[in-house]
């Protein structure tokens, strides 16, 4: 089965070539014939003359980073996009939610109805559509959320599965909590689930785990794409434990999304280091997981295989429902031994507390609101954003 990324805005069109360089990489090598079909058939379809080709959409307002992630992909000799499957235009959204949802995306609505469409075709069977945004700028939260929508009705029955990056909390857009709070309460409606890496916790990997003394953009995308990665590539999973898994999506959600007011997914990835100190490094299987749990649950006893700990999950789960193991015997992008989680927890409560609070400061002041009520987007729209979110964070909270 198969996985189709549409890629949206600035961040997402930046994303999805170190997501899908990742993926590739890590499926070549001696004794990964199994592995690599099976990645393959995930993420890249195959022209007459051998050519791969990324399951993938790319929409932006600018031409500039899809040009430039078009290029780079073709310039790897490895794999690229398709020659018809991106879409944009001369001008951007201006850092505006409102002018990307009511402008952009509906003017441009059929153009990228077409072009997802002829990816979905092209899959034998289509394990479901993963959308990679930002939220905190015009396009990838605006147009980002829009195309979620179109995609919602569209494939109804089909699994979708939204990528968000927070912004850093210093703030990059003057109006980014707004645009945080507008996108965040809409997709919540329309996604299965979304997982979400903050900035600022992605910067402190760079800077502590990785030795990366001038972060780049760049630096962080890849930290990103290698921890989607490692959730993403196939894997032997509770519901196939002999055969790599055909959908991951679908049992990704299956295992974590137990309620539709619990959507929040939070992923960690152990170890991360810089490439000069893999070959120095010796981790144990037992030291790994101990580690996750630690990053999972602060000042709680360190036990092996705690994961299983039912103090750790609510009591109105089942206990054979609150964890699932997935293994892969290839090591993971150069990483001899690696452990991922993805969790439906708390973890994200602070932070999204702390974005709506600071949009809910600037809208009782009305800042702003007149580059949002041009566009059609009114005061009670912003209302009802925020009641969906203060929902979201009480049934967080009472956990």
């Amino acid at each position: 089965m198969s996985v189709v990324t549409v890629q949206l805005g600035q961040c997402g069109n930046q994303i999805g070539p170190e997501l899908f360089s990742t993926v590739y990489e890590d499926s070549t090598g001696a004794g990964r014939k199994t592995y690599q079909e099976s990645s393959r058939e995930r993420f890249f379809w195959e022209t007459s003359d051998g050519v791969l080709v990324a399951r993938s959409v790319l929409v932006d307002m600018e031409p500039k980073v899809i040009s430039q992630a078009v290029a780079k992909a073709s310039k790897s000799g490895k794999w690229r996009y398709g020659e018809k499957a991106h879409f944009c235009q001369k001008q951007g959204s201006g850092n505006n939610w409102a002018n990307g949802y009511c402008v952009h995306g509906p003017r441009h609505k059929e153009s990228v109805e077409d072009l997802v469409r002829r990816e979905v075709e092209r899959c034998d069977r289509l394990a479901g559509i993963f959308a990679m945004m930002s939220v905190a700028g015009g396009t990838g939260s605006g147009v980002g959320t829009f195309v979620t929508q179109c995609l919602r009705d569209m494939y109804p029955q089909a699994f979708i599965l939204n990528h968000l990056t927070w912004p850093y909390g210093t703030g990059e857009v003057i109006v980014q909590n707004y645009n945080s709070v507008l996108t965040l309460s809409r997709l919540y409606q329309l996604s299965d689930a979304l997982v979400v890496h903050e900035n600022d916790t992605v910067h402190k990997i760079c800077s502590r785990l990785m030795n990366i003394k001038h972060i780049s953009i760049g630096d962080i995308n890849k930290v990103i794409a290698h921890q989607l990665g490692s959730v993403l590539q196939p894997a032997y999973t509770g519901d196939s434990p002999s055969n790599y898994s055909r959908n991951p999506i679908g049992e990704l959600l299956s295992s974590l999304v137990c309620h539709p007011e619990y959507k929040l997914l939070s992923l960690c990835n152990i170890p991360q280091m810089s490439h000069t100190s893999l070959a120095y490094s010796a981790y144990t299987w037992p030291g790994l997981l101990k580690h996750l749990r630690q990053m999972l649950i602060a000042n709680a006893r360190m036990e092996e295989g705690a994961f299983k700990d039912p103090a750790l999950y609510v009591p109105w789960l089942p206990p054979d429902g609150t964890f699932s193991l997935w293994n892969s015997p290839v090591p993971f992008n150069g990483y001899e031994k690696s452990a991922s989680l993805v969790s439906n927890s708390q973890s994200l409560l602070k932070p999204l507390d702390n974005m709506v609070r600071k949009a809910w400061n600037m809208f009782v002041s009305r800042a702003y609101m007149h580059q949002y009520t041009k566009f059609g987007i009114s005061e009670d729209d912003f209302l009802d954003s925020f009641t969906t979110l203060e929902q979201i964070i009480s049934s967080y909270s009472h956990l």
